[in-house]
């Protein structure tokens, strides 16, 4: 890592210039056909010093709200998503890195400071090809094993979000003892025995680089071995659970109103011959927006229930994932009506209709999925009773 590359100060207003939505807006379908990650657009972000606003204050960082780290990485949404959903992971492993108890003190700075000085970034690696996600339980095969004075990690991560962008890998593991001791691993992705395979080859979302990272007896410092515990007695706080699920749950709400700002272009601008005046003049589609905004109406207000009981500590797991789903599925539904009404147009690659559609539909992969949220919230239901 290049020490000597520093970042701008942190700026005192929490705002993403309109300059850099509208770059990254006119980057997004050339990153979307390649399926490439936008390094560019990291790069910006790193210049504009947004990379570090969810390290404490105290540490050289900005010390952004939730609510700020929500509302940047939608408004970088705006203009690619696969961008925002980077920078969201970056700002929520960083929230937590902050706030638990069971980091070490000198790799809490170490991480931070890399982070302010370089603009490093960093993910939690979590998911498994025979696993799948560690929300539904279960001990993952990526292991870490003593030899001699020497730890070394061997394993492999699927959906792995930024990877080639990543200088910092959080990586759920675990322990070869005959009864596994499951944790966190912090791995410099720069390590020998470190490699990505390329494997993120999906309908939407496309530019997150979400590959396979592969470790192949990486060594790894003692000191980077963290919270180790028996399964199912995990004493690090779980705070990152309902931040997750409210800040994605916002960045494809954002997807969605920039397909509802791309619809009223087209409606304004569209003049077929036969009619003689814009489609945005027919009562039609002025009830398909009014359609889509009621969508949106009920987006902001549980979006911002969410957060408020968030920082009033009131917020329920079973809540927080019920209005993602919920959020989730108005954001789909309201790009799906204008997909719906704009025929071809709607489904062309020259537009970027087609493509808010395939990035939205993927809001419903993310963590806690519709069929374990409404499984949770009918069980918490009966408990109660």
């Amino acid at each position: 890592m290049d020490g000597s590359r520093i970042i701008e100060p942190i700026p005192t207003e929490v705002e993403v210039p309109d300059a850099l939505v509208r770059r990254f807006a006119e980057r997004a379908a050339d990153h979307d056909r390649r399926g490439e990650i936008g390094f560019d657009n990291l790069e910006d972000l790193r210049k504009a010093g947004l990379l570090a606003l969810a390290v404490p204050r105290s540490k050289g960082g900005g010390g952004i709200t939730l609510r700020q780290i929500a509302q940047i990485v939608a408004r970088v949404a705006e203009g690619d998503p696969s961008t925002a959903l980077i920078l969201a992971m970056q700002y929520l492993q960083t929230l937590g890195i902050a706030a638990s108890g069971t980091w070490p003190e000198d790799v809490r700075e170490e991480v931070f400071e890399s982070i302010v000085q370089s603009g490093a970034l960093l993910n939690a690696l979590r998911v498994e090809p025979e696993l799948g996600t560690p929300a539904r339980g279960g001990i993952p095969a990526t292991r870490v094993r003593r030899e001699g004075d020497r730890w070394l990690l061997s394993g492999r991560k699927i959906f792995s979000t930024g990877s080639s962008a990543l200088h910092w890998g959080v990586v759920w593991g675990a322990t070869e003892d005959e009864t596994p001791r499951i944790g966190q691993i912090l791995v410099p992705l720069d390590s020998p025995g470190v490699r990505i395979e390329k494997s993120w080859h999906q309908l939407g979302m496309r530019a997150t680089g979400s590959d396979t990272i592969i470790f192949e007896d990486v060594e790894v410092p003692e000191r980077y071995l963290i919270n180790f515990h028996e399964s199912g007695s995990n004493p690090e706080t779980p705070i990152l659970a309902t931040a997750h699920t409210a800040v994605v749950a916002g960045l494809y709400d954002a997807v969605a109103r920039s397909a509802r700002d791309w619809l009223i272009g087209f409606l304004k601008e569209r003049v077929p011959t036969a009619l003689g005046r814009p489609l945005s003049t027919l009562p039609r589609f002025h009830s398909v927006l009014g359609e889509i905004d009621g969508l949106l109406l009920t987006n902001s207000a549980l979006l911002d229930s969410a957060f408020t009981k968030i920082e009033d500590e009131t917020i329920t797991q079973v809540e927080a994932g019920q209005i993602k789903r919920l959020v989730t599925e108005n954001a789909i539904t309201a790009v799906a009506r204008a997909v719906e009404v704009t025929g071809n147009p709607g489904l062309s690659q020259d537009n970027s209709l087609e493509r808010h559609y395939r990035n939205v539909l993927c809001g419903r992969i993310h963590t806690p999925q519709a069929d374990a949220v409404l499984e949770a919230a009918g069980r918490t239901v009966f408990e109660a009773g």
